[in-house]
């Protein structure tokens, strides 16, 4: 089970559709890649990053990705995750939340 933290809950909206990417990686760390179209038609994404025992890691949320395609942000988004996952992040500096601009 993921704990998710205060960037996810604010981005969650379950009124509009959304792609995800859900991945276990070699080490048990789970990343959650998430893309919608916001009601005013910008990509907007989610990036988490969650240890094995489903403690949060990281997250991120872009209220636009200009130019971009759901696909095309999803694939940014599981890279972005899968070295977020693999930097070697000290266990203090391991918790990141960016918050959602504007």
């Amino acid at each position: 089970m993921r704990i998710r933290g205060e960037v996810f809950w604010r981005w969650a909206d379950p009124a509009l559709d959304h792609r995800t990417h859900d991945e276990t990686l070699d080490d048990g760390t789970r990343i959650d890649v998430q893309v919608r179209l916001s009601r005013t038609g910008q990509t907007q994404m989610f990036v988490g990053v969650y240890a094995p025992g489903g403690m949060l890691l990281h997250e991120q949320a872009f209220d636009s990705r200009p130019g971009e395609s759901m696909s095309r942000a999803l694939a940014w988004g599981v890279g972005l995750a899968r070295r977020k996952a693999t930097e070697g992040m000290q266990p203090r500096d391991r918790l990141t939340a960016v918050a959602l601009k504007g």
